[in-house]
């Protein structure tokens, strides 16, 4: 088993604009239930009503995802801040 044990350091996770990502997703679940709200109908004829409700419940856990992303994008701040407040530098944005 020695031979698929990794021989080298795992990358570093990128970074991004992780909070207007999630909101993005969650507009576009959203829109795709509205757009298909009017349609109800012909899914309901059809068998495909589940098609609106994964839409909502994209959008629902979307809601819950902006809500952590924000949280977490909190907490990274905080902790930089405070990291710096330790090795006496100022805040960023605390200005001079």
């Amino acid at each position: 088993m020695e031979k698929w044990t990794p021989k080298h350091e795992a990358p570093d996770p990128l970074e991004g604009p992780v909070v207007a990502t999630v909101t993005g997703g969650t507009i576009v679940w959203f829109v795709l239930f509205l757009v298909q709200l009017p349609f109800y109908g012909w899914y309901d004829d059809h068998g495909h009503t589940w098609w609106l409700w994964a839409c909502l419940a994209g959008a629902g856990l979307g809601l819950i995802g902006i809500w952590y992303v924000r949280a977490r994008d909190a907490a990274i701040k905080r902790d930089a801040a405070r990291r710096d407040a330790a090795a006496g530098e100022p805040a960023p944005g605390a200005g001079h």
